[in-house]
């Protein structure tokens, strides 16, 4: 009761002061005026319904939502320390920043981490390491059915749509993608002229929404792919059957975001929301998947053709092995997303209970491709939180060729974090479609960014895997990666995750124990857990 009182203070001091103006001075309106102004404020409080703490506390009530607003702020700025931010830490923030700018990435007084925390990896130095190579190394994607194969870079720009990302964003990545010659994922928002301006090699990617290459009723349009597949820019195409941090949901663009330019990049009507289901119209078995990747092949003319998928199920993966052993057709790439992948927003319970750690998925994908004697057709990519030349490494001893880096190549482009994604409000104007706050954002001077960072953090994994022991990726190998999985016992990747000999699923009598029920299980005509 008292506090409701409070609210009549302002229009007990509204009237003095207007008294005041009235019979001593017209000055006293300086204060009348916002003393009318809050005792406004404090009625509309009062009698409000919908904010309870407002109805209790007019005015000071206030106080709790503007420090609401601010507190993202006063955590990363005053609070958190510099490894135990999320979901990118200040170190790892730091350490990319710097590497875009060009300036020096070290770190003094040694590591904050706690090392012998549960769950704590570490990389194996040899005790004869080997110099730096110069050379940078490529991947050659291309399996025996495609005839323009790609050399891929060890780190590459992951999947962000334009609509999600400002056109200043795009044309910065793939600027930095062109002079750093490394590949620009195009996110399943359609290819637009930011993308492909600027001249860097583009991988196409393509969802369930069939953005670019679509039909009026949503489906897929083989003429209109076939016609932009053939653009010299596109030197891979991938087909996106789930993200890591929302797999097996669609999206919605609703219909005040879709522009006449967006409009046209996605071939949707202007102004009307836009749909994206959670499934694909072009399969329904695994069968028809990988036949549905070959005719993609085809009408690429034998370019690189690849599907992404954040995993869940290993028998859902065996089913596709299968079929493509029964097709003898294989993708000529897959990019395994994990859970802890980014996204511009996503329901919550998604990103954090539904699918697989990019460890988990990474390593079931290869091993299975590899039992299934079908890793020496197939290259693999990793996306998820990939930061650092460690990271790169490590993902590299799980069972990856190369990597996708999304948000450490927007922290590249300025990002603070702010995690304003999904607001239009970004105040870097890398996410936003607010031309005002993307104006902001500088083309050349962030697309050098993104090329140093990318070149510096290449050479980062480099000096690791020179201190291993290792001249190149090929010689990498599962017992380099140790975890701590207790407070006095340390495991390698290549005990926690047994690896499969080179067609091993294929002779029943050499099936491990742990593969048996999953392999019998999984049907090449059937996506199923029973």
């Amino acid at each position: 009761m008292p506090m409701i009182l409070l609210a009549g203070l302002p229009a007990v001091a509204a009237l003095v002061t207007g008294l005041l103006a009235v019979l001593v001075s017209p000055w006293w309106w300086c204060a009348a005026g916002p003393a009318l102004l809050l005792a406004a404020v404090a009625s509309y409080d009062v009698v409000q319904r919908r904010h309870s703490i407002l109805r209790n506390y007019p005015l000071l009530g206030h106080l709790r939502f503007a420090m609401e607003a601010i507190r993202p702020e006063v955590q990363q700025y005053f609070i958190e320390g510099n490894v135990d931010g999320v979901p990118f830490d200040r170190d790892t923030r730091s350490i990319v920043y710097e590497r875009a700018k060009g300036t020096d990435a070290e770190d003094p007084f040694g590591t904050e981490l706690e090392l012998d925390r549960t769950g704590t990896e570490y990389l194996v130095p040899s005790m004869a390491p080997r110099p730096v190579p110069e050379d940078l190394p490529r991947v050659r994607i291309g399996g025996p059915d495609c005839a323009r194969p790609y050399d891929m870079a060890l780190l590459n720009v992951s999947a962000m749509s334009f609509g999600s990302l400002s056109d200043r964003a795009v044309r910065a990545l793939n600027e930095g993608a062109r002079r750093g010659g490394f590949a620009h994922d195009t996110g399943e928002g359609g290819m637009s002229e930011h993308h492909l301006a600027p001249g860097g090699d583009l991988v196409w990617e393509i969802g369930t929404g069939y953005f670019g290459c679509r039909t009026e009723d949503g489906g897929f349009d083989p003429r209109t792919f076939a016609e932009k597949a053939a653009f010299d820019q596109v030197a891979c195409v991938l087909l996106k059957i789930s993200q890591g941090a929302k797999p097996g949901i669609g999206g919605v663009l609703p219909g005040s975001k879709v522009s006449r330019e967006i409009a046209a990049v996605r071939g949707v009507p202007e102004g009307r929301t836009v749909i994206s289901p959670p499934y694909h119209r072009v399969y329904r078995t695994p069968r028809e998947l990988v036949r549905f990747v070959g005719r993609m092949r085809e009408l690429a003319e034998g370019k690189p053709i690849g599907f992404k998928l954040c995993v869940g199920s290993r028998r859902e993966f065996l089913a596709v092995c299968k079929a493509m052993l029964e097709e003898d057709l294989t993708p000529d790439f897959i990019v395994v997303d994990g859970a802890e992948g980014g996204t511009g927003a996503a329901p919550l319970e998604f990103a954090d209970t539904v699918g697989l750690p990019l460890t988990e998925g990474l390593t079931t994908v290869h091993r299975a491709l590899v039992g299934a004697g079908l890793r020496d057709r197939i290259r693999i990519g990793a996306s998820g939180k990939v930061a650092t030349g460690s990271d790169i490494v490590k993902r590299l001893i799980q069972g990856a060729d190369y990597t996708n880096s999304a948000r450490a190549m927007m922290f590249a482009l300025g990002c603070v974090q702010a995690q304003r994604c999904h607001t239009n409000t970004c105040p870097v104007g890398v996410a936003t479609q607010d031309r005002r706050r993307a104006r902001a954002l500088d083309v050349e001077d962030k697309a050098r960014r993104v090329q140093r960072f990318q070149e510096a953090t290449v050479k980062s994994a480099l000096q690791i895997m020179a201190a291993m022991g290792v001249d190149d990726p090929g010689g990498l190998e599962p017992g380099m990666l140790l975890r701590r999985v207790g407070p006095d016992a340390v495991r390698s990747h290549a005990e926690l995750y047994a690896p499969l000999a080179p067609g091993q699923l294929l002779a029943p009598a050499s099936v491990p124990a742990s593969w048996a029920g999953d392999w019998k299980a999984a049907h090449p005509d059937r996506f199923t857990l029973r």
